[in-house]
């Protein structure tokens, strides 16, 4: 069994490969005019999911977006059963891969109410400083509660 770090207690998951998730009601404003979700509200789903993990771990604090330290650098996304008003969608979010300025998130978004999976998706996130526009090395510190959060060694082995 995985022993969290203190700071990490509370963060229950209901999908087995993911320790976060995040819960999004779909509203409205999310529908395209055939009732479903918007293929284009999946990125923003897992881009709200994204954001959310980040500020969990300590890793941002949510003031200035000058500061996140991630721009995107790539997304798919893998539709797999359409989504409907009122429903919850259950995005869980996870890092599989540290490189050196790059990261991979993968993402699974499921009916909150009974887990049938809705899609799959992935992205590419590049360590970034938005004060001088270029990528940085990840953060040491950021690699260590990533690292210790997912069980994924803190550099790739080539790395």
């Amino acid at each position: 069994e995985r022993r969290l770090p203190a700071s990490f207690r509370g963060i229950i998951c209901a999908m087995s490969t993911y320790h976060f998730t995040y819960d999004i009601p779909v509203r409205y404003g999310d529908l395209d005019p055939q009732g479903h979700l918007n293929n284009a509200r999946f990125v923003s789903f897992i881009e709200q999911g994204r954001f959310s993990y980040v500020r969990t771990l300590g890793l941002w604090d949510g003031n200035s977006f000058e500061d996140l330290g991630l721009i995107v650098a790539d997304v798919h996304v893998t539709y797999l059963a359409p989504v409907y008003f009122n429903q919850t969608v259950r995005v869980g979010v996870r890092v599989s891969r540290l490189g050196n300025k790059s990261m991979d998130f993968a993402y699974e978004l499921t009916d909150a109410a009974d887990g049938k999976l809705l899609a799959r998706a992935e992205t590419v996130m590049v360590s970034y400083d938005y004060h001088t526009d270029q990528s940085t090395p990840i953060p040491d510190a950021w690699r260590q509660i990533i690292s210790d959060y997912e069980g994924i060694p803190m550099r790739e082995p080539h790395a």
